[in-house]
């Protein structure tokens, strides 16, 4: 497998996933607005995106890929995992339908106050939840691809509901704002059935053999649903994490939206280059581990490891230096003032140390699951959770909502540590003292140029983009060149 251009290609469509994406929070700022439709299609949308995140896309590739590759890719098995995963999405779809009022209410109690609010958000929520069916079965469809080493077109899709998104929004202008929410609930929709097929013709043109049978339970399907709902608990006290953090912000006026937006920024390059480590190792390891090929392994992930610290790092200096110019002239604009600006940046300023911790556990999460240890991530989110906790609450009177951040920075490198050193003591992982070393000259030429990027006033976007530019234009090849000397 070709590590490098498959974490390359990956990552790219991230990337382009990301641009739609904030392209499309844009146009439903203009033609929603934010008020009454634009809270209903939140709301009514957090639902089918958590069930995907919890259902579709971590929890079910991470534990389905490894059993995949241990018993050989075996065909009858994939189609039961398959079966049982539809008929399993049609109940949970059901049941969400019949009692979808009750379910709003829980999730948005103030939408009763506003007249018809809640009844139309429920509507609309019925609509998208036929979303959960074909979303979920898509990302098992892409967890089959990545198995067999076909990653570009799954990491793909998300683009797709993006870029419908965006023609249902532009298509507005002509139908007017009477329906959006109808034609938006209903474009969700649509776009998860092309995702799905689209996959599905794919897996078929491949011939790996998957299609829907009566499911039958036996002790394959028992280990892996056992394994499925402890990683939903992990996946779970991810959310919780983000609960928390915000609910301690809430007591902070404008503290909310500070953290998402500096969020949002931060989680960008980690998208581009983490997620996309993750979702390539998963499968190249549990392969490696299948045949007791531990060199293999090691080789993976120092290899993983260099690459994608050669371009977070400079991505971590570079938001340190231009948090407030990247802010400045993305954001403020209209309302938004000069003290949310300072705000967000310094936010980010903070948050983003936590980059590498972040993509190193990634390296070492994917190996404890492709080992099939599901355990041991869970019971360090766990142990982050209670971290990151205790110094939202200890730190908040002292420092406001600038203590999520904090914590966030040190839990995530406090699970970096705790994963680390569990992988370490099953000899599952190896690091090359040639990739500390080029990890080292990475930081030193990174914080070079930050440096110089500190001493440059930026007065426009254009001057903010061809700084960015250069920078990059300086660190990659410069970074390549000494990374390829120092590993002969």
């Amino acid at each position: 497998m070709k590590l490098g251009k498959n974490i390359f290609g990956v990552g790219v469509m991230t990337g382009i996933s990301r641009i739609f994406g904030f392209v499309r929070d844009m146009l439903i700022a203009r033609f929603v607005g934010a008020g009454r439709l634009s809270d209903i299609f939140f709301a009514a949308f957090k639902l089918p995106n958590l069930f995907r995140d919890l259902l579709g896309e971590g929890a079910l590739s991470a534990i389905f890929i490894p059993m995949y590759t241990d018993m050989k890719k075996d065909e009858g098995f994939a189609k039961n995992v398959f079966s049982w995963l539809m008929v399993i999405l049609l109940g949970l779809t059901i049941v969400f339908e019949i009692f979808m009022p009750l379910v709003i209410w829980v999730l948005a109690p103030g939408f009763a106050e506003a007249p018809g609010k809640m009844q139309l958000t429920v509507t609309i929520a019925r609509i998208m939840f036929f979303y959960v069916i074909f979303i979920c079965g898509a990302a098992f469809l892409a967890a089959v691809l990545n198995a067999h080493s076909r990653f570009l077109l799954a990491a793909f899709m998300p683009v797709m509901l993006n870029i419908m998104l965006i023609g249902a929004l532009l298509g507005s202008i002509w139908y007017g704002n009477q329906y959006i929410l109808y034609v938006l609930a209903g474009t969700v929709v649509i776009s998860g059935i092309i995702q799905f097929l689209t996959l599905l013709a794919r897996i078929r043109h491949r011939h790996f053999g998957l299609r829907l049978i009566i499911p039958h339970w036996n002790n394959q399907i028992k280990s892996m649903f056992k394994r499925f709902c402890v990683s939903l608990v992990g996946s779970g006290f991810y959310q919780i994490t983000i609960i928390v953090g915000t609910l301690v912000a809430s007591f902070q006026s404008g503290a909310v939206s500070w953290l998402y937006y500096a969020d949002r920024i931060v989680q960008l390059p980690f998208a581009m280059i983490g997620l996309a480590v993750g979702t390539v190792l998963m499968s190249s390891i549990s392969n490696a581990l299948s045949e007791k090929n531990m060199r293999s392994v090691y080789i993976q992930q120092n290899s993983s490891m260099r690459r994608s610290l050669m371009l977070i790092i400079p991505c971590m200096v570079g938001l340190f230096v231009l948090a407030e110019p990247v802010i400045k002239y993305l954001f403020q604009y209209g309302a938004w003032t000069s003290e949310s600006t300072q705000a967000v940046a310094l936010a980010i300023k903070i948050q983003c140390l936590v980059l590498p911790a972040m993509l190193i556990s990634q390296i070492y999460s994917k190996t404890l699951y492709a080992s099939q240890d599901v355990k041991t991530p869970v019971t360090t989110s766990m142990i982050s959770l209670g971290v990151a906790t205790v110094i939202y609450l200890a730190l908040f009177k002292f420092v406001g909502y600038l203590s999520i951040p904090i914590g966030v920075v040190i839990s995530g490198y406090v699970k970096n540590y705790l994963l680390r050193r569990v992988c370490y003591k099953r000899g599952l992982i190896k690091t090359d003292k040639k990739t500390m070393v080029s990890i080292t000259v990475f930081l030193l030429l990174s914080c070079m140029l930050g440096g110089v990027l500190y001493l440059i006033p930026v007065t426009s976007i254009y001057m903010m983009a061809g700084l960015i530019c250069g920078f990059a234009f300086l660190y990659l090849p410069i970074a390549y060149i000494l990374d390829r000397r120092l590993i002969k």
